[in-house]
């Protein structure tokens, strides 16, 4: 895998049917990460995502409102863009939505582009009907068991339980989801993407792939080999991108085709904003370029089938390289539920608790490679014990130390207290980036940490066998020479943990008062004599 060009970067686009709760954002977190790491080691990176405004359930939330469905988009994507950017810091070079202009032109083209080459056909559909409702029923209007897992509750689109693709007539026993009635089926005509033909292609593209993560690889490996049906690519309601054609009025396409198109879009939209139309391209069509996709369990076929057989169809376009899917994310032991009420929502943690508290957790407790948990005992513990206790009170106690024993300058090293454990310290300021930084290309964040929080640990054990508020009782230039170490270690802490604590490494960064130093993948030596700025905790204990 090549990481040295140009990287792009794609989030998944969340549904603006509802705040974003913890769940969501433990599948997201990684893509910021990746973003800011690779910024810093210099690449030129493109990091977009989005409001997904088209889906069912944005229509079924705007029902139960009795409001239109571009209100619900309006308040969402507006809450989606505090919290996630001014809030978590997500670092975007551009956050848009699906009901953009751009959008409604590339997914159209697309359309057109595919039908052309004969990748989608029109036929006839048998699809359930809701005779109380008086209307054809969209994928997530149908609920029933699910024939591979006999979950009760799988949708017409897709089983939440098992993750299976599926179609509303695959449902046993469907139901509609407005009036729990049993929906009839009626024909009515469709357009069909020909997945069928990307088979062979898809299968061995997957299995020549590198960087996956497990799940992933699996689970699309699995799914191929059961082969691959032709899917309906449009759907009888208003709400969506228009077909293009004459004669298709209250039908649209559907948003499982339109929304990882979104991808693509977002992309000439943000080149489009630069006032350089075709930037887009040193993104999407040329080798020198890594691609990236950060998303759940959930949205694994739809990253690694959907979209890469839409842009085998299209041709000439880049092929997602790594693909990082999270599993599933619990609170308190139980599923995130919008419609039970039940879990953290986003806009409330972040008006209680600072946000890099929530990063630190996500990383250290998410979902990465096996489904995690949000308990409040445990945030709790992590926060205060770990983030707070061992990162935050070591900077404090040695900058607070340095302020009032050393005017606020950064004392002199000397030579003459060289120990092995400092050598160890000075040589991990330097080493942890290569060591950090492959794990970070990996999508292994919650290691990348790990490896951190050890140094970490051993600065602490540093500071506490050195102990400068010993030593400065007879030899100020022991305890001077142990700061100024500590200082270093502080100075690649600041850098090595900045794409996963933004807001905590800026603080530093003032503190330390090396705001004018040259940005980058590196460690920065901090200067003897060098004044620090005004000297405050990082964080607040979590209460």
């Amino acid at each position: 895998m090549n990481s040295k060009g140009k990287i792009f970067i794609g989030a998944a686009l969340p549904y603006v049917n509802g705040s974003l709760h913890l769940g969501h954002v433990s599948s997201l977190i990684g893509a910021d990460i990746l973003a800011r790491y690779f910024r810093l080691k210099g690449n030129d990176v493109l990091f977009v995502s989005g409001s997904d405004c088209h889906g069912t359930p944005i229509v079924v939330e705007a029902e139960k409102q009795n409001i239109n469905p571009i209100d619900i988009v309006e308040k969402y994507d507006k809450e989606f863009r505090e919290t996630l950017i001014d809030g978590l810091g997500f670092s975007y070079d551009l956050f848009s939505r699906t009901t953009s202009i751009t959008h409604k032109e590339v997914v159209q083209d697309a359309f057109l582009n595919l039908l052309n080459k004969g990748y989608i056909y029109k036929k006839n559909q048998n699809l359930p009907y809701c005779e109380h409702c008086q209307r054809f029923l969209p994928d997530r209007y149908v609920e029933g068991w699910c024939p591979k897992c006999n979950f009760d509750n799988a949708r017409g689109d897709q089983c939440d339980n098992c993750g299976n693709i599926l179609d509303p007539n695959d449902l046993i026993k469907p139901r509609c989801k407005v009036c729990s009635g049993t929906p009839v089926w009626r024909d009515t005509e469709h357009f069909f993407l020909k997945l069928s033909s990307f088979q062979e292609e898809l299968i061995n593209w997957v299995k020549k792939s590198e960087g996956w993560r497990a799940n992933a690889t699996n689970f699309t490996i699995s799914f191929l080999e059961g082969g691959l049906k032709d899917r309906a690519i449009t759907r009888d309601s208003d709400w969506g991108v228009p077909i293009p054609l004459e004669g298709y009025n209250g039908k649209c396409i559907y948003v499982w085709f339109e929304a990882v198109c979104g991808y693509l879009s977002i992309s000439k939209e943000w080149a489009k904003l630069r006032e350089q139309k075709d930037r887009w391209q040193d993104y999407w069509t040329s080798e020198d370029v890594t691609h990236y996709y950060v998303h759940g369990k959930d949205n694994i076929l739809f990253h690694t089938v959907i979209w890469p057989a839409i842009l085998l169809g299209l041709g000439g376009l880049h092929l997602p390289s790594v693909i990082l899917s999270s599993e599933y994310f619990t609170y308190e032991g139980k599923q995130f539920s919008k419609s039970r009420n039940w879990g953290v929502w986003l806009p409330e943690f972040l008006a209680n608790y600072e946000p890099d508290t929530l990063r630190y957790y996500l990383v250290t407790n998410g979902p990465e490679t096996a489904d995690g948990n949000f308990s409040w005992k445990d945030y709790y513990l992590r926060t205060n014990s770990e983030l707070s206790g061992k990162f935050g009170n070591f900077v404090n106690r040695v900058l607070s130390f340095i302020n009032k024993n050393f005017q606020g300058r950064i004392p002199e090293g000397d030579n003459k207290y060289e120990t092995d454990q400092e050598k160890k310290i000075l040589e991990s300021c330097s080493n942890i980036f290569k060591e950090v930084g492959k794990l970070i290309e990996q999508g292994k964040f919650r290691e990348a940490v790990k490896g951190v929080f050890v140094f970490v640990d051993d600065c602490n054990k540093f500071i506490n066998d050195n102990a400068p508020w010993v030593a400065i009782r007879s030899d100020k230039g022991k305890a001077g020479h142990v700061l100024n170490v500590c200082v270093q270690a502080i100075s690649a802490l600041q850098v090595v943990l900045n794409p996963f604590l933004p807001f905590s490494t800026e603080k530093i960064k003032k503190q330390l008062n090396n705001a004018n130093l040259s940005t980058g993948w590196q460690y920065y030596p901090v200067k003897a004599e060098q004044k620090i700025g005004e000297v405050f905790p990082i964080y607040k204990k979590a209460e």
